[in-house]
């Protein structure tokens, strides 16, 4: 595992545990401890990739083995679906890149995330059906967000892999890039939202929570006040005066 960031406010997350990148309780662990280090010390942006012929091969199974019933299971599942709800709630844009297979704790980690983008030769599932269990880390529902419920329930039940073009046609991945130059395009794509004005995302992204969960009437009792807080920040004000005076497309932002 390992966290990097560039002096443009990108931060970069990437998953390392080879060959397969399985998640173990270890893996867990790291995780969690690189979103505790991107709370604390907030970047401009986040892209979580991986290293390795796949993204994940899926969650090593003698976690579950280990389980003695439902308390203890319980116990565990509410864990694991810690580390999505925390990267769902990052105030500042979060992009995943997903270069080739990409099973269960790894799509739902993915569907958490703002923006999802995958190499053509990309595939994805969650494939819990396998052993008898339901997804556990939110990525029905977050699946079911972004596709339909009732696209989410052939994805679970079937436990095929799907490509990244259909995907993206369900609305799921947002864009499919060449697999040359993949992880560059994908580094590229999240550096320029780094380079965009934060506050501004992080007001984005509060929105589409209240649309998700009460509808375009509950978004529109708050969003003239969450767009209204945005003059209190720098860029807003530095931009309007930019456009002013140099047309539009010229500002800079500092994320403040």
């Amino acid at each position: 595992m390992k966290l990097e960031r560039d002096a443009a406010g990108l931060a970069v997350l990437t998953v390392d545990a080879p060959p397969l990148n399985l998640y173990t309780a270890e893996l867990h662990d790291q995780l969690i401890s690189a979103i505790t280090e991107v709370e604390e010390d907030a970047p401009r942006a986040l892209l979580i990739r991986a290293e390795g012929k796949v993204v994940s091969g899926g969650v090593d199974v003698s976690l579950f083995a280990a389980q003695t019933g439902p308390d203890e299971a319980k116990v565990l599942f509410d864990r694991m679906l810690d580390l999505p709800d925390r990267i769902a709630a990052l105030p500042f844009p979060t992009v995943f890149a997903a270069h080739g297979l990409t099973l269960t704790w790894a799509f739902e980690v993915a569907v958490a995330c703002d923006i999802i983008l995958a190499a053509a030769r990309a595939k994805f599932g969650l494939v819990e059906k396998v052993i008898g269990l339901t997804p556990t880390m939110g990525g029905t529902q977050r699946l079911a967000a972004r596709a339909g419920v009732g696209r989410a329930k052939e994805f679970v039940m079937t436990g095929e892999r799907y490509d990244a073009a259909t995907l993206e046609r369900w609305n799921v991945v947002n864009r499919v890039l060449a697999d040359d130059g993949f992880d560059d395009t994908a580094r590229q794509f999240a550096a320029t939202l780094a380079a965009g004005p934060t506050r501004a995302h992080a007001a984005t992204k509060e929105v589409l929570e209240h649309f998700q969960s009460g509808g375009v009437p509950e978004a529109n009792a708050h969003v003239t006040t969450i767009a209204a807080a945005l003059f209190d920040t720098e860029d807003l004000p530095n931009a309007v005066r930019s456009f002013l005076a140099d047309g539009p497309g010229k500002a800079t932002f500092t994320g403040r």
